[in-house]
């Protein structure tokens, strides 16, 4: 299973792709990051957007998570994934379940006119359900 380089690696493969993170949205810390940063600093940024990913994961609108696929596990997370879309391109902020806490999500800085949202919010979905955080 990889981890978050690897994850940024295969994110960074991704049509349009400008740059990606894994961030911690309790402390906005970023786990590691790759390519571009929407203002040139991926610090700043992934405190910017654990904001946004925190006010998405905590809002009783949110809250109340459906059952799993098979029924039998615990309920899925209520908040999948977060998409702001600007002018020039889309922000994928995708959360990631982990065995501790799951307050990791994976960001992705997609150009507007090179990147396929819908391929990406998949395939991102994907990568975080391989993503192992050691």
């Amino acid at each position: 299973m990889p981890g978050i380089d690897e994850c940024l690696l295969e994110v960074m493969r991704l049509p349009g792709a400008r740059g990606a993170a894994v961030v911690d949205w309790t402390s906005g810390l970023a786990l590691g990051t790759i390519g571009e940063s929407p203002n040139g600093d991926h610090e700043a940024t992934a405190a910017e957007t654990a904001e946004v990913a925190r006010m998405a994961a905590e809002q009783p609108v949110f809250a109340e998570a459906g059952p799993s696929a098979g029924a039998q596990g615990p309920p899925a997370p209520a908040v999948e994934d977060v998409i702001v879309t600007t002018a020039p391109g889309y922000h994928i902020l995708r959360f990631v379940e982990t065995a501790f806490d799951s307050s990791v999500f994976l960001h992705l800085w997609l150009d507007r006119s090179e990147g396929n949202l819908a391929m990406a919010r998949i395939r991102l979905g994907e990568i975080a359900e391989r993503l192992v955080l050691a």
